[in-house]
């Protein structure tokens, strides 16, 4: 595979201007972070997949939204994030968090990746409690945090495959879920997927345990309902929505109280995210293989 780069915005004075509106209204109000090209400083390689997947700024939304809803569904998770979090208060710094910590290790050098993976460590540290059928629970239990990890990789994978303009082959697939396992570990889960089989065999082990809490159910009606402003925003927001609920396993949007619409209408809602994403890549184009030009 060829290494990846970041394409240039289009010159015009109206595309950067739109640029930037739509990265301020999905909470992305820095510049994205230098991308490492030198092979033996980079924590993600210069050809990863990860660089593509996470490149690619529409899919991250809705794989991000994915991701969020089945995060929910884990009640020792939903209630560190009940408890410790400030995310109705500030939903967008939370998200530019985020970004910053997914951007830092995908296309940073070692050290500022290590940097950030010691500060999420040092943050989590502090994030313990009681959950709401008494169980403790602690952010850096090696379990829980296989379970954000899967969801995460899971759903961003899941909504690049179905959205992106050329899904990847099943072995790039693999690939990806290989170099997020490094991260993982990192982070400090214990033996993480490196396949995409196993990635899903390990979200099935963890169907005993899952359930709806009452903090779920707050941030699925949080999230759901949207956040941002403008009713173009808040369109495409439910229109992103929508789209993340259909990446999740029945089991699961049975479990979160969430529906699809009839197939008609489910046809109409991926053809316009489909639609919605690439207007989003037409001024916020996703990183791409040298060898695919511009």
């Amino acid at each position: 595979m060829s290494p990846v780069r970041r394409p240039d915005v289009e010159s015009s004075d109206f595309a950067k201007r739109l640029n930037l509106r739509i990265r301020h209204a999905v909470g992305l109000t820095q510049e994205p972070v230098p991308m490492c090209e030198d092979p033996e400083l980079t924590y993600m390689p210069v050809d990863a997949v990860a660089r593509l997947v996470h490149g690619d700024l529409s899919t991250m939304i809705i794989g991000g939204l994915g991701s969020l809803f089945l995060q929910m569904l884990h009640p020792y998770a939903m209630a560190g994030v009940a408890q410790h979090s400030r995310y109705q208060n500030d939903a967008l710094g939370r998200l530019l968090q985020t970004a910053n910590f997914i951007g830092h290790t995908t296309y940073g050098s070692k050290s500022l990746a290590y940097l950030d993976i010691e500060r999420v460590r040092s943050v989590h540290e502090a994030v313990r409690g009681v959950a709401d059928d008494g169980v403790a629970y602690y952010a850096n239990d090696p379990h829980l945090l296989a379970w954000v990890h899967a969801c995460e990789t899971s759903m961003f994978l899941g909504a690049y495959q179905r959205y992106a303009r050329v899904p990847l082959s099943d072995a790039e697939a693999d690939t990806y879920v290989r170099e997020m396992s490094q991260l993982a570990r990192d982070l400090g889960s214990e033996n993480p997927p490196t396949t995409l089989a196993e990635l899903w065999a390990q979200i099935e082990a963890f169907r005993p345990e899952l359930r709806l809490s009452a903090d779920g159910e707050e941030a699925r009606s949080f999230v759901a309902d949207g956040f941002v402003k403008g009713a173009i925003q808040k369109a495409a927001h439910r229109l992103f929505v929508q789209s993340s609920y259909g990446l999740m396993p029945e089991w699961a949007r049975v479990q979160l109280g969430v529906t699809l619409a009839p197939r008609w209408r489910a046809t109409a809602v991926t053809t316009a995210s489909h639609v919605m994403c690439g207007f989003v890549r037409r001024f916020v184009p996703p990183t791409r293989r040298v060898s695919d030009g511009v």
